[in-house]
Order: structure tokens, then C-alpha cells, then sequence
């Protein structure tokens, strides 16, 4: 039976339309990480650890997906739960097609700024033609990347989680089978990691641009449209938690590249990079959910059935805490297989990453609260709210805790920076979430 925005959602009809998008963000988290692999295991240690320092500035200059994909499927969800269809249908061609301009601009000036970009990031003579080579051919094939996120958010919006799910599989697959080419049977090292990712990341963005662009059988369509200033400024704000997140991800890991280099070297940053790969897998399962629920919230806000929202507000608390706690002994438990992937070749570096993991895998229970919740003032419009939580969870308090919890706890003061932020972050969000609640009515 299809399930509509406009349904009454219980446990089992939020889960069934939220899955599609937490599979599909687990099956990306897995897919970034699968040039970590192949690289360390076949190409050596130095060019993995140039991977990691130059992933958090290729996930920066590629919010502008986010930003605009999770903003606008907000104003796009509550234009249809109005009953604006076609007005919902102009905001989203409107929106691709600046994705798509965009992401033209700033590929061409991340390439030609990548090598002097990579020295400001702290590369070491040994890493920096590796950094090089890695971030041009990922910075050419952005505009893609960023497509392929902004589809991913309007894909559940148009009532179509499942095709997201399908391009996030047919995307991965192509990486990781070109990454086995590439890397091991040709042998063309890092550059044919960087080749495999934005091979996948074309699908990934080309076949929805087919899909919308033709008659279909979804909400949304791409048509004829013109710049809608106000809305487009609307959809900036409203994406603005997004891209605070994705921006301020990428600052603190820089910051934590920096520290970690002073702390263990070369092996630090490596370090840090299998971490923040075995982490981002559990996160995603937060920001799948986000995703997949953040359109029912924006259609029951835009139909102004409060009742709704407040179902929906109290069974995403209840699933968010089971799935923290869920994930939490999970991630205890199988620190030292997902390390292994990783470096199983180096046993300092294995004793060293595994209990770092798991001093960082204490923030799974808290951290999902914070996502979700980010993303639902997003769901409401309330980009501001969104963007002070956003910015005060991934940016203020992990610089303030990264800068003075290593003087205090060396090493493991970066491994625990993250559980102190997520909760100081916490409180914000709960005071957030009762400041609200007569504005939104979702309590």
C-alpha cells in the first residue's frame, strides 16, 4: 500500500517510509569510505592519510547541496501541503538549476586553488602530491556530488524514498567496483580512487535529472521556472543548520587534523580518518531518519494538522533514544572488526584507533537527539533555530572542547571532545524544543 504525506503516521508507517533513506544514507556513508579502504589496504599509509586531510575541504565546498537540497525540500514539502503544486514544481527547477550553476563555479575554482589549498590544510611534503591529484579529481566531478545529495532530500519529498535508495545503490556499486579496477587491477593508485567516486557520483546525478525532467508518476516535476528571489532566500535560511553543519564538520576535523599531527604525527591523522569513516556509518542512521521524516513534518506543518505533528514529535524521540542506545553497544562491541577493515596491516595503529573509537562511540547516545532536531525546526521552516543549534553542535563547543580537552587528557582528549560537545549540545536542544512549543504546537 502507498504511503502518502498526507497519511496518519504510526510506528510501522513512519519506519517503512523513513527506511529507504536511512538504508540509503548507511549505503553512502559505506560508499565514502570505500577509497579509504581500497587506498590504505593498496596504495600505502601516506596517501590514506592524504585522503583524510583533504576530505573535510571536498565536504565543504559541497554544502551547497545540502544547504539548498534539505532547505528547499522544506519550502517545496510545505508548498504542497498548501496545495501549490505547481508553485512547488517551479521552487524545485528553480533550485536544481542553481545547484547545478553552482556547483560549475565552484569546481573550476577548487581546482585551480587545490595545491596551495592543500599546504594551508597542513599537508607534509611527503603528502602533498598525493592531496593534489586526490582533490582536483574529486573537486571536477562536484557539481555532480552535490546534485546527487540535493535529489537525494527532493526524492522524499515527491513521495519517492525508494529512488533514492535505488540511485544511492546503483551510485556505490559503480564506486566500488571501478575502486577495484582502478586501484588494485590497474593499479592507478590514489587518482583511481578519486576517478571510481566521481564515476558514481555521475549516476547519481544524472539519472534523476532524467527522471524529473520527464513526466513521471511522482509529486515533482522539473519545468519551466524563474528566480524567485524571496523564496530562494528562504531556502538559503532555512538550508542554513545544514550548511553550518557540513561547513563546521569540516573546520573541526581540520582542527582536529592540526592537533592530531602535533599529538602522534602522520599516524594521528590516519587515525582519525578510519574513526571519522566507522562513525559516520552509525550518524547516518540519525540523518537517514532526519531526512526521511523531515517532508511529513514540513506537509502536516503546511496542512496545519498540529495533531500530526505531534505524533510525529513524539514517536521520532522514542525511536531516536532506542536507536542510541541501540547503536552505542553495537559500536563497543565491533570497534575492532570495523578497524581491521582498515588497518589490520599496522597493530600500533589498530590498538590506537580502536580505543579511540570506542572513547568517541560514547556520543551515539546523545548525538542522535541533536540531529534529529536540527532537522526538524528545518522541517518547519525555523531555519534559525536549526543554524543556532547546528552551529553551536559542530562548530562553538567541539573548537572550544578540541582546543583545551587534549591539554588536560593528551590523545584521549580528542577522542572524548565529541561526547562533551554532543552534550552541551544536548541541554540547547532541549531548551530549544520547550521554547517552541507554542509557536509550532508539536507538544
Amino acid at each position: 500500500m502507498k504511503i502518502q504525506l498526507s497519511d496518519h503516521f504510526d510506528y510501522q508507517r513512519l519506519l517503512r517510509y523513513t527506511i529507504p533513506s536511512i538504508i540509503m544514507m548507511i549505503l553512502t556513508s559505506i560508499y565514502s569510505i570505500v577509497d579509504g579502504l581500497f587506498v590504505s589496504n593498496f596504495v600505502g599509509k601516506i596517501p590514506f592519510a592524504s585522503l583524510n586531510l583533504m576530505y573535510p575541504f571536498i565536504m565543504a565546498i559541497s554544502t551547497i547541496g545540502f544547504m539548498l537540497g534539505t532547505g528547499g525540500s522544506a519550502v517545496v514539502g510545505i508548498a504542497l501541503g498548501e496545495g501549490k503544486k505547481e508553485k512547488a514544481n517551479q521552487y524545485f527547477s528553480m533550485i536544481i538549476y542553481i545547484v547545478g550553476i553552482t556547483g560549475i563555479i565552484i569546481s573550476i575554482i577548487a581546482i585551480i586553488f587545490m595545491k596551495d589549498i592543500a599546504y594551508l590544510l597542513g599537508a607534509s611534503d611527503q603528502m602533498i602530491e598525493y592531496c593534489t591529484i586526490y582533490g582536483r579529481i574529486i573537486a571536477a566531478g562536484l557539481t555532480a556530488f552535490i546534485l546527487q545529495v540535493a535529489f537525494q532530500s527532493f526524492s522524499v519529498v515527491a513521495q519517492k524514498p525508494t529512488l533514492s535508495l535505488k540511485l544511492s545503490i546503483a551510485s556505490g556499486l559503480t564506486n566500488v567496483v571501478l575502486d577495484y579496477i582502478f586501484v588494485v587491477v590497474l593499479k592507478w593508485g590514489i587518482s583511481g580512487a578519486a576517478f571510481a567516486t566521481i564515476i558514481g557520483q555521475v549516476v547519481g546525478a544524472v539519472v534523476p535529472l532524467i527522471y524529473f525532467y520527464r513526466e513521471n508518476d511522482s509529486l515533482l516535476q522539473l519545468t519551466k521556472t524563474k528566480l524567485y528571489g524571496k523564496i530562494l532566500l528562504k531556502v538559503c535560511t532555512n538550508g542554513s543548520s545544514e550548511l553550518m553543519t557540513n561547513i563546521s564538520s569540516s573546520i573541526v576535523n581540520i582542527l582536529y587534523n592540526f592537533q592530531l599531527m602535533s599529538l602522534a604525527g602522520e599516524n594521528g591523522i590516519a587515525a582519525y580518518g578510519v574513526i571519522m569513516h566507522a562513525a559516520f556509518i552509525f550518524s547516518t542512521i540519525y540523518i537517514g531518519y532526519s531526512i526521511g521524516s523531515a517532508p511529513i513534518v514540513s506537509y502536516h506543518y503546511g496542512a496545519t494538522n498540529d495533531n500530526e505533528l505531534k505524533n510525529l514529535m513524539r514517536k521520532s524521540l522514542i525511536i531516536t533514544a532506542i536507536a542510541g542506545l541501540m547503536m552505542t553497544i553495537l559500536a563497543e562491541l565491533l570497534a575492532p572488526i570495523l578497524v581491521k577493515f582498515f588497518v589490520g596491516y599496522d597493530q600500533e595503529l589498530f590498538i590506537m584507533i580502536c580505543h579511540g573509537f570506542r572513547l568517541y562511540a560514547i556520543s551515539f547516545i546523545i548525538m542522535g537527539f541533536n540531529i534529529w532536531s536540527s532537522g526538524f525546526f528545518t522541517a518547519l521552516g525555523d531555519g534559525i533555530t536549526s543554524a543556532i543549534l547546528a552551529f553551536l553542535r559542530t562548530l562553538a563547543f567541539q573548537v572550544i572542547i578540541i582546543l583545551i580537552l587534549p591539554i588536560i587528557l593528551g590523545l584521549n582528549g580528542v577522542w572524548l571532545a565529541i561526547v562533551i560537545a554532543e552534550l552541551l549540545a544536548l541541554m540547547v536542544t532541549i531548551y530549544f524544543l520547550y521554547k517552541k512549543k507554542d509557536k509550532y504546537h508539536y507538544i
